[in-house]
C-alpha cells in the first residue's frame, strides 16, 4: 500500500470494489488514455452525463458500505505520499468524468482511512448510514445556504422540528432553543460565548466591573481539549480553564469544584461557567451534573453539558438516567453523526437562554435585513457562521427510516457487544480494565504478570501497534493514571459480534508477540 498507484486491496490481498468504468468497461489508464473530449467551456454537465454517472457512484458507494472491510481500515501509506502522486498544479482543460472517477478509486481510496470498517474502534465511530448518504445527495443538489429563513425556510424550519424531535426522545426541556453546527468544539465555543455575556450582562445589573482577564471556567481533567481552545479563542488566559480532579470513575469532583470556584472569588477572581461531560472522549465517564447544577444554581454560574457522544444513550430508558440533571443546563450538545449514523457533520446545540447568544453574535448588516413574521427565525443571529447547510435534511432521513426503535435496537447492540468484550477483559488474567464501560467503550491493557511494571505501556504501545498493522482493526489509546491504555470503541453501525470476536483472537495472538518485544505481520 505504499504504492499511491494501486488500486486498495483488501487484508486478504484482493482487489477491492467492483470499480469505475466507461461505457466501454473499464478505465485503461497504463497505455495512455485519450485526451478529454472537446466540449463547450460555459454550462454544467449535461443532465444526461450526470444521470450516468450518478448511477456509477450511488453503486460504488452501496458497495462500499455493504463491504467495508475489503479494504484495510488504515491505509499503509507514508506522509506526503499522495501530495507527491497528484499533479502540481491544477488542469488547464477539463478531463472526462470516467477519468476523474477511475483516479479517485486509484489514487484517492488507497490513501483514505475508512471510518464506515467494522473494524473501526479507535474513535467514536461517523458511520453515516445509508438514508442520511442519500440525503447528503439531496442537499448538495438543493445547496441551500441558511442566511435568514427566506433564503431557505425549509432549511430553518426542518431544523427547528428535527431538533425538537431529538428533545422529546431524550426527555429534556422542549423549551430549549436549538440549533445544528458543524461539530461539539464549535458547540462548545458558542457555549462559553453565552456563558460570557451571561457574567457580562450580571456584572452590569450589579455595578461591578466585568474584567474579561479575570473570568474562570471549570471542567474536568477528563473534559475534551475543545473547552480550553473556547477559552484561548475568546482571548481568556489559558489557566483561567480549571481542570478539577476526578474520582476513581474518572468523574469530576464536586467537593474540589466548589472548593476552587470559592477560592477564585476570594482571590478577586470571577467563575463564570461549569462545562460537564455526560460520556468523557478518554474513558465514557459521567461527571455528576446534578451535583454540578446545584453549585452552579449557588453561585449563579453558567452550566455547559458536553455529551457530544454518550447524549444518544438518552433514548434507551435503561440509560437515560445518565442524563439527569441535564434539564438544568444552560448549554447542552450531542452529536447525531457520532452515535446516531447521521453523516457527518451535525451537533445538536441547545441554549436555554437564546437572547444571550443573540447579544453576543447579532450583526445584521443592511444588505441581510428582512422584514419576516414573528415566527420567522434567523440562525445567523444565534451563531459565528453566516451560512449553514441543510443538515437537518439528512437527520430527518435517519429519524424517520430508522424510528426511534430502530436507532435504540443498534445502540442496545452496541452496548451488548462492549458489555462481552469487557467480560472477557475482566475474565483474563493477562488483562486489566481501567476504567468503568457504562456505554459501548472498553479501555484496558495487557499486564501479564511476566512483564515488568516498568515496561507495561511500551508492550501496551507495541500491541496497539501491531493491531493497527494489521488492517483488520483501528484502536485508539489514552492514558489513565499514567497507564497506557487500548480504547476499543464500538459504535460503527456495521460491527457485528464476528468482528468483536476477531478483535479478541487477534489482542491475544498479538499481546504475547508484544510482550516477547517482536512485531510480526
Amino acid at each position: 500500500m505504499d504504492d499511491p498507484s494501486v488500486t486498495a486491496v483488501n487484508v486478504r490481498g484482493e482487489t477491492a470494489g467492483n470499480g469505475f468504468s466507461t461505457a466501454e468497461g473499464p478505465l485503461d489508464l497504463t497505455d495512455g488514455s485519450p485526451e478529454p473530449a472537446l466540449r463547450k467551456l460555459v454550462g454544467d454537465m449535461p443532465a444526461d452525463e450526470f444521470r450516468r454517472f450518478g448511477r456509477q457512484v450511488v453503486d460504488w458507494i452501496a458497495d462500499y458500505i455493504e463491504h467495508p472491510e475489503r479494504y484495510p481500515v488504515q491505509p499503509g501509506v507514508k506522509p506526503g505520499a499522495l501530495v507527491d502522486a497528484l499533479p502540481a498544479s491544477g488542469p488547464e482543460r477539463g478531463e472526462p468524468m470516467d477519468r476523474i472517477l477511475a483516479d479517485f478509486e486509484r489514487q484517492i481510496v488507497p490513501h483514505v482511512t475508512h471510518w464506515n470498517h467494522p473494524g473501526f474502534m479507535g474513535y467514536f465511530a461517523t458511520s453515516g448510514a445509508m438514508p442520511g448518504v442519500l440525503a447528503e445527495a439531496l442537499i448538495a443538489g438543493l445547496n441551500n445556504i441558511g442566511l435568514l429563513w427566506k433564503t431557505s425556510p425549509a432549511l430553518t424550519e426542518l431544523e427547528q422540528v428535527t431538533l425538537r424531535w431529538l428533545l422529546e426522545w431524550l426527555r429534556l426541556p422542549a423549551s430549549w432553543f436549538g440549533m445544528t453546527l458543524a461539530g461539539a468544539s464549535v458547540a462548545s465555543l458558542h457555549a462559553v460565548i453565552a456563558a460570557r455575556e451571561a457574567s457580562r450582562e450580571q456584572a452590569r445589573a450589579t455595578g461591578q466591573p466585568f474584567e474579561l482577564e479575570k473570568l474562570t471556567l471549570y471542567t474536568s481533567e477528563q473534559a475534551h481539549s475543545s473547552i480550553e481552545k473556547a477559552m484561548l479563542v475568546l482571548g481568556l488566559p489559558r489557566g483561567n480553564c480549571r481542570q478539577i480532579p476526578v474520582d476513581d470513575a474518572f468523574r469530576m469532583r464536586p467537593g474540589l469544584l466548589e472548593d476552587r470556584v470559592r477560592a477564585d472569588q476570594a482571590a478577586g477572581l470571577r467563575p463564570f461557567c461549569i462545562a460537564g461531560t455526560v460520556g468523557t472522549t478518554s474513558t465514557t465517564s459521567v461527571d455528576p451534573i446534578p451535583a454540578l447544577a446545584d453549585i452552579a444554581a449557588r453561585y449563579s454560574l453558567w452550566l455547559h453539558v458536553d455529551a457530544a457522544y454518550a447524549g444518544a444513550a438518552g433514548i434507551l430508558p435503561e440509560k437515560r438516567h445518565y442524563l439527569d440533571g441535564c434539564e438544568r443546563a444552560d448549554t447542552f450538545l450531542f452529536n447525531p453523526h457520532k452515535w446516531l449514523f447521521t453523516p457527518m457533520d451535525l451537533t445538536a446545540f441547545y441554549c436555554r437562554r437564546p437572547e444571550e447568544l443573540r447579544q453576543a453574535l447579532s450583526l445584521v448588516p443592511d444588505y441581510l435585513r428582512s422584514q419576516e413574521g414573528q415566527r420567522a427565525v434567523n440562525f445567523m443571529e444565534y451563531a459565528l457562521p453566516l451560512g449553514r447547510r441543510f443538515r437537518a435534511l439528512k437527520l430527518w432521513f435517519v429519524m424517520r427510516y430508522f424510528g426511534r426503535e430502530g436507532l435504540a435496537a443498534n445502540l442496545r447492540e452496541h452496548i451488548r457487544l462492549a458489555d462481552g468484550f469487557a467480560r472477557r477483559v475482566d475474565e483474563h488474567p493477562d488483562f486489566e480494565r481501567l476504567a468503568p464501560a457504562p456505554f459501548s467503550a472498553v479501555c484496558f491493557r495487557y499486564r501479564p504478570p511476566s512483564v515488568d511494571p516498568e515496561n507495561l505501556n511500551a508492550v501496551n504501545q507495541r500491541l496497539i501497534e501491531a493491531i493497527n498493522d494489521s488492517g483488520e482493526f483501528f484502536l485508539s489509546s489514552t492514558v489513565l493514571h499514567e497507564q497506557v491504555a487500548l480504547r476499543v470503541a464500538i459504535g460503527n453501525i456495521h460491527t457485528r459480534e464476528q468482528h468483536v470476536n476477531r478483535l479478541w483472537e487477534l489482542l491475544l495472538q498479538k499481546s504475547t508477540e508484544a510482550a516477547a518485544g517482536r512485531k510480526q505481520n
